[in-house]
């Protein structure tokens, strides 16, 4: 009979996710740039936002979000996505102890599928872990505006060893 080590305290939860609301949203200037707001931390589906702002315009005629800035945010919150299910799989650790294995994730394979123009003053990207495995996550993720238009889908594949 084996037992399961205890998940970690509420407090160390806590700081967990302030940590990795810090991370995301400021240690990883390019996400400060666009100004990336970490939304849930829900294991099932992790959420990023951002406004829309002059300045992330990729077609000034049309004043819509620049795909590049579309592929971004679907590769964020895949990152986000298998750093929460990592924490998830490793809940007796502390925040210290599952933050090193995050310094290990990278992607390997992004698949965007642009569906609508990136019209919208609000985007919000979610990201669900289709895998976890013991090398290898994937993850879809999908990109809508703020009345629910889906902008885009995508698909990536995580090396976390």
């Amino acid at each position: 009979m084996t037992s399961t080590p205890p998940r970690r305290s509420t407090e160390e939860q806590k700081h967990l996710e302030i940590t990795l609301r810090y991370v995301f949203e400021h240690r990883l200037c390019f996400n400060e740039l666009l100004g990336f707001r970490v939304e849930s931390l829900d294991p099932a589906a992790p959420q990023i936002s951002f406004a829309m702002r002059p300045d992330l315009i990729g077609h000034f005629q049309h004043g819509r979000l620049h795909g590049g800035v579309i592929a971004t945010v679907l590769d964020t919150v895949g990152g986000l996505a298998v750093t929460v299910a990592i924490a998830e799989k490793f809940n007796s650790e502390s925040t210290d102890q599952v933050s090193h294995r995050f310094g290990r994730i990278g992607t390997i394979d992004l698949r965007t599928d642009y569906l609508h123009q990136g019209v919208g003053k609000k985007f919000t990207a979610t990201g669900r872990v289709t895998r976890l495995g013991g090398r290898i996550a994937s993850v879809q993720m999908t990109l809508e505006n703020e009345t629910g238009l889906l902008i885009a889908t995508g698909g990536a594949s995580y090396v976390i060893s």
